[in-house]
């Protein structure tokens, strides 16, 4: 599943990221990689931007960037 596709509310772990170089750096220093737990928060009303929730901080992304961050559902 992608970031792009969860549903507002839902939370989910980071499985892969397949971003270009220099943001996917920009990604890790957020503290996204990996096994990172998210929640979506919102999403604008055409869908893009998507706000998503990480360690405590909230994150805007495209829909473009939120498209390549794989993810697992959680329960």
């Amino acid at each position: 599943m992608l970031l792009s596709d969860c549903s507002i509310g839902k939370k989910a772990k980071i499985t892969a990221m397949s971003l270009a170089d220099s943001f996917s750096r920009r990604m890790m220093d957020l503290g996204l990689m990996p096994g990172t737990e998210v929640q979506v928060v919102r999403k604008a009303p055409l869908g893009d931007p998507i706000v998503v929730q990480v360690r405590g901080y909230q994150v805007s992304f495209r829909m473009s960037e939120a498209s390549c961050i794989e993810i697992e559902a959680m329960n």
